[in-house]
């Protein structure tokens, strides 16, 4: 049997006779790529060390003279952990609330088959701040679509009267929910999809953001389409914003054939697009919506599903369940999550810092037409988008931002995504903004 010996903290942190803080950059990479599951591809030659403050990090580079195994620099995080992380690291207000839980109310972890007092507290927050009727705790972001999936599907048999297995979910092209059986059953993108069949049946796909096409499906199959399960904006297939019009008309559409309308809000939501739901830039309400990543403030993974009290209410004991959603650690870190998006008001910092890092992409648009295709963004969810050229590679352009000290990483080939923590100051997305400046100058 293997001896494993593992003792310290932080780069005294050892297993066996490894030092975790001797590790180079090179050495940790190599770590990852033969005992890890190779399904990322970080960027290369840096390690996060620790933060620095609310939108710093600290990185390890190759130390360049080799005197040692690597050199600490700080770097703008561009990124925000794909907007898990949209209060800021360690926000003071979350990190309070977790050492006041465990230190004084020392009530980590208990299962749902007994209560515990913080679930009415996240309960009460999370409707309030949603305004829906009910919500169900989850963990993982991919979580909140799945289960909104599942929710669609017996509602449409349980209510709307769909015959026994014919329902069918609706989703977009160019989407992204997660990486699931469901998700990817989902997915159009076919590097998620290849071997990983058979797909969950009773999926239809329609283009993004054409009305058009979801009229004439929904004409079609409407008697047996229970849900329209969509992202309110594309993160992942590069900020893809739709036209003004687009989720009204949706809206109507799905009230017309009784078909839940189904959002998708783990990136869009708490307050990333300056409202604190995307939704509610369009003026609508969904029937269902998931939530994820900065649900947890980045300090502890939470999601959640909120919706209709007639379509959340056909669940059932045993019917659906997770062990840690909504366990009181979790259920704490989930209402300060919500409370400090309310208090430092992050809604209206997003949307001030949002122009700010637009007005700067409009300028360096008008400066490198050759380089820059299209900008795109609502908030501080913002992309830009290069010619497809060899030379215009967004991979290229994250790692050589990277030595200008600002993190951020490529969406497909020639699409970069900066989505920064909402707490972020003018002078740090001046200095991101400098940095896109420099490197596209020098393509």
């Amino acid at each position: 049997m293997t001896q494993l010996a593992i003792s310290g903290y932080g780069d005294d942190l050892m297993i066996n006779d490894v030092r975790i803080g001797d590790l180079s950059p090179q050495e940790h990479e190599n770590i990852e790529k033969k005992m890890g599951g190779r399904n990322y591809h970080p960027l290369e030659n840096v390690v996060i060390s620790k933060v620095k403050d609310s939108s710093t990090l600290i990185a390890r580079r190759p130390d360049p003279e080799q005197v040692k195994a690597y050199i600490e620099e700080e770097v703008i995080d561009g990124l925000c952990c794909y907007s898990a992380v949209n209060q800021g690291q360690l926000n003071e207000l979350i990190v309070d609330a977790v050492v006041h839980h465990l230190t004084i109310e020392k009530l980590p972890t208990v299962p749902r088959s007994i209560r515990h007092k913080y679930m009415s507290a996240f309960l009460l927050a999370a409707t309030g701040i949603t305004g829906m009727d009910r919500v169900v705790p989850k963990v993982a972001g991919v979580e909140a679509p799945d289960l909104m999936f599942k929710l669609s599907r017996r509602w449409g048999y349980r209510v709307k009267g769909v015959p026994p297995n014919e329902a069918i979910v609706v989703a977009a092209k160019g989407n992204f929910h997660g990486r699931s059986m469901t998700a990817i059953s989902m997915s159009d993108d076919q590097i998620a999809r290849d071997d990983f069949g058979p797909f969950v049946p009773g999926i239809e796909m329609v283009t993004y953001n054409d009305i058009d096409a979801l009229k004439a499906l929904f004409e079609d199959k409407g008697n047996r389409i229970v849900a329209y399960l969509v992202e309110p904006i594309q993160g992942e297939a590069g900020v893809i914003v739709p036209d003004d019009d687009y989720w009204p008309r949706v809206a109507e559409l799905c009230k017309k054939y009784d078909i839940l309308l189904a959002l998708d809000e783990v990136q869009t939501g708490f307050a990333r697009t300056g409202a604190n739901f995307a939704h509610q830039l369009y003026g609508i309400k969904p029937d269902l919506m998931g939530c994820g990543k900065a649900a947890g403030g980045g300090i502890l993974p939470v999601s959640f599903v909120a919706g209709r009290d007639d379509v959340i209410g056909v669940l059932t004991p045993g019917s659906e369940g997770s062990t840690f959603g909504g366990y009181p650690l979790g259920a704490v870190v989930s209402v300060y999550s919500i409370k400090a998006m309310i208090d430092l008001n992050l809604a209206e910092k997003a949307r001030i810092r949002g122009k700010q890092l637009m007005d700067r992409f409009e300028n360096m648009k008008a400066e490198f037409p050759d380089k820059i295709k299209e900008i795109r963004g609502r908030g501080l969810l913002t992309a830009f988008e290069m010619h497809n050229q060899p030379q215009l590679n967004g991979h290229r352009v994250s790692l050589e931002l990277l030595k200008q000290g600002v993190y951020a990483k490529e969406t497909h080939h020639s699409t970069v995504r900066i989505a920064p923590a909402l707490t972020i100051s003018a002078d740090q997305i001046d200095q991101i903004a400098d940095a896109i400046n420099k490197v596209i100058r020098e393509l």
